[in-house]
């Protein structure tokens, strides 16, 4: 196994790839990954599935065959893409069994479409879990409010889960909230809590790309805003983040998490979601060497694995360094006209928004073929 990545896992970090196609699913490159890379799950959505179907011909087969079926893009791209998630799981079942349902898993996410829809999106999630039928699928749900209590729902009803585009301290505090509310409503109704599992996906890169233009602007004004400014270039983000596992640490402990935990409970670890970098000028795995820390996930992109693998430097618990300047970030932001709350919604809408947009284009993408397959 690679020693970098070893180095991770060593500090408490769950690697997963955010990556899924059906060509290395069968030429072993998920087992590669695991045997070699330690990597322990894997995390997908509609875009990462465009870009598999995309490539190569690897589902031209049963895709051909479904639609000479009769069914339509939809049923076709859950067909393909559920097939590829089952394979996966099967894939990373030696983990799972390993380490007792701690790593393993596989996410598949509910429609995005439904991200504002409570009722629908817990009705699927429910439907794709009886669907898979294998105990390492997370079902990725949106941390929107109206998220909120379909996640609830799920946990209590047994569907582990993958609570997804979380930007903000509060909705995460939200989402802790509905998995501990979850879990007891399980047990109130006589169920087990030992097999269900959930992640809390707390985006990372995104806040930078979103304010770090934002900051450039102030600093390039001049005047007594700048130095905050330019100082703040590049910290929030990981700030956030860290932010984020305060939270975590404050939540799982006390007499309401012991005694769900005596009776079997696993800890909602935070996940950190989007640790590629999008700005050139920052070091490639920055997001991954500052967010180290015991119980947690990151789900990286295979050149990030890859660019880790390299030359990432494992130098303890990142994060736990550096808290009060984490502490300040949002005063910070708040003395240069940056609104905590406001940043938190832009980003969720924008996130839901892109991933709807992926779910169109994919579907747009499984009908085009669909029709070419029928001619």
């Amino acid at each position: 196994m690679n020693e970098r990545l070893r180095a991770l896992a060593d500090h408490g970090v769950a690697v997963w790839a955010d990556s899924i196609a059906r060509d290395w699913l069968a030429n072993g490159e998920l087992e590669r990954l695991r045997d070699r890379a330690g990597v322990v799950g894997v995390t997908s959505n509609p875009t990462i599935f465009e870009t598999a179907l995309a490539a190569g011909d690897a589902y031209d087969a049963q895709l051909a065959d479904l639609a000479a079926e009769g069914h339509d893009a939809a049923t076709i791209f859950e067909r393909l893409a559920l097939d590829d998630i089952r394979l996966a799981a099967e894939q990373l079942a030696p983990v799972y069994a390993r380490t007792d349902g701690h790593d393993g898993y596989v996410s598949f996410e509910v429609p995005p479409s439904l991200a504002r829809d409570t009722e629908r999106t817990a009705s699927e999630a429910a439907r794709i879990a009886h669907a898979v039928d294998v105990p390492n699928l997370l079902v990725k749900i949106p941390a929107t409010e109206e998220g909120l209590p379909a996640i609830r729902r799920s946990i209590a009803d047994g569907v582990s889960v993958n609570v997804t585009l979380i930007f903000s301290i509060d909705r995460y505090r939200d989402v802790v909230e509905a998995y501990l509310g979850g879990l007891e409503d399980r047990l109130e109704a006589g169920g087990s809590v030992h097999e269900v599992a959930s992640v809390a996906s707390f985006f990372v890169s995104r806040v930078d790309t979103l304010l770090d233009p934002q900051l450039e602007a102030i600093a390039a004004e001049g005047g007594p805003r700048a130095e905050l400014a330019t100082q703040r270039l590049g910290t929030a983000a990981i700030d956030n983040a860290k932010l984020a596992y305060q939270a975590w640490q404050a939540r799982f402990d006390g007499p309401r998490w012991e005694a769900l935990a005596a009776a079997g409970a696993r800890p909602q670890r935070c996940l950190w979601a989007s640790t590629s970098t999008k700005n050139p000028a920052y070091r490639d795995v920055v997001y991954c060497e500052e967010l180290v820390g015991a119980d947690t996930v990151n789900t990286m992109p295979l050149p990030t694995i890859e660019a880790f693998g390299d030359h990432g430097e494992v130098r303890g618990h990142t994060v736990l360094e550096d808290v009060e300047r984490a502490e300040r970030l949002w005063s910070d932001l708040a003395e240069l006209g940056i609104d905590e709350e406001q940043v938190g919604q832009q980003l969720e809408d924008e996130g839901v928004e892109k991933f709807a947009a992926s779910e169109r284009s994919v579907l747009d993408t499984v009908e085009a073929a669909r029709r070419a397959a029928l001619d």
